[in-house]
């Protein structure tokens, strides 16, 4: 499995993105909506509509990488907020390639009494 996170910073843009999109589009996405630069060597994450496949967009310096991952047996757990982007750390990246949640609800433990 490659990880994402040795390519350099992995950034999640949230809600769906129209997977028909090509690098260009994509890089356009990042620049225009964003305000961050494609050119980066950052790798930047877009996500479908049936969240059970995603992109992955890197500049490695001499050219664009375009990455496609689609999980056969399961959805993903990816944030809806279209106006966001966020950095997420190299856990939460391998929770994601594994197809986990990025943000693992926990719920709150009422204390017990020992007897």
């Amino acid at each position: 499995m490659i990880n994402l996170s040795d390519l350099g910073q992995v950034y999640i843009v949230c809600g769906k993105t129209d997977m028909r999109k090509g690098i260009a589009s994509l890089g356009y996405i990042i620049k225009s909506r964003f305000e961050l630069d494609p050119f980066s060597g950052e790798v930047f994450l877009f996500c479908g509509g049936k969240k059970d496949r995603f992109k992955a967009l890197y500049w490695d310096g001499q050219g664009f990488w375009l990455l496609y991952k689609r999980f056969e047996s399961r959805k993903l757990s990816w944030p809806d907020n279209e106006d966001e982007v966020q950095k997420l750390s190299a856990e939460q990246v391998d929770w994601l390639m594994k197809g986990f949640s990025i943000a693992p609800k926990i719920k709150d433990a009422k204390p017990r009494e020992f007897y």
